[in-house]
């Protein structure tokens, strides 16, 4: 991702030559497990692969309120980009986003992180990244959430709509650390970055196309 100078320079490269289109697209169904949640906002923490891209879609899906790039899964003394990058800390560049669920659910989000965002075969790599740092996988806040991610799983693997098997792991929550500043927001503040034309803006691209209900008509802090 953005690790030394000539990686960002190969980036720059692909975005020019390479067509621009996601990784793996695929529209999933509805989540046939997603209870209603009364509550007025609730958290969801995922992961899947370079956090800028994650971030970049969730922002723009109706009902969020707002999302921020950060680390999951290793302790607060190594929740920092150079650490993590070794891919020996634990953590996963991971999201948080605050939601109103009367608007989206947490059945919706996990059908859009998988159908745009992070191809749930992969493991421990996504698009051009590879390592534990990257890897997909759900983090449940709470019971509930944890029953809608285990079934959602099943369900797509099920419905043979990868050609491997699923191999997302939920995760138990151990925190949640936020990225430095450089990282939150990176996708709209640098759109002509190689990186983000090459690898994350087909992902919002297939966003508006496959889902267009759910796109917000301005992007979620």
């Amino acid at each position: 991702m953005r690790r030394p100078f000539a990686a960002l320079i190969a980036a720059a490269v692909l975005a020019q030559c390479a067509p621009a289109q996601a990784e793996s697209v695929v529209k999933l169904p509805a989540a046939a497990v997603d209870p209603a949640v009364k509550a007025k906002r609730a958290v969801a923490v995922l992961a899947g692969g370079c956090f800028w891209g994650v971030e970049g879609v969730f922002s723009n899906v109706k009902g969020v309120v707002s999302v921020e790039s950060g680390y999951h899964g290793g302790s607060k003394a190594t929740a920092e980009y150079d650490q993590t990058s070794s891919g020996t800390t634990g953590h996963a560049e991971s999201v948080r986003i605050v939601y109103d669920p009367s608007v989206v659910s947490y059945g919706t989000l996990l059908r859009i992180l998988f159908s745009v965002v992070a191809d749930p075969t992969l493991k421990n790599r996504q698009g051009p990244d590879s390592g534990t740092q990257y890897r997909a996988a759900i983090v449940p806040m709470d019971a509930a959430q944890r029953q809608v991610a285990t079934a959602y799983l099943a369900q797509i693997g099920k419905g043979h709509y990868f050609k491997a098997p699923i191999v997302v792991p939920v995760e138990s929550y151990k925190g949640f650390y936020r990225a430095e500043a450089y990282h939150q927001d990176f996708m709209r503040l640098h759109p002509d970055n190689g990186y983000i034309r090459r690898w994350d803006a087909p992902k919002l691209a297939a966003l508006k196309r496959l889902y267009p209900e759910w796109v917000r008509a301005t992007p979620a802090p």
